[in-house]
């Protein structure tokens, strides 16, 4: 029973952990956005370097 509890709570967790990284996704594709139109190199480098460690944590999640 307390098996089924625990993996009952990772489950929602995890849950809960995958539709946060969905939100920071789409506020670094905005943010991504906005520096292309911006020509700022910098911050594109820094969003796409923020939007890969959303895509590993996603993927160990299981979530993409």
């Amino acid at each position: 029973m307390k098996q089924l509890i625990n993996s009952t709570r990772k489950k929602n967790k995890d849950m809960e952990r995958t539709a946060v990284l969905r939100l920071e996704m789409d506020y670094e594709l905005a943010t991504l956005f906005e520096a292309i139109n911006e020509k700022n190199e910098e911050k594109k480098n820094e969003c796409k370097k923020n939007l890969e460690n959303i895509r590993q944590e996603l993927l160990k999640l299981k979530a993409l």
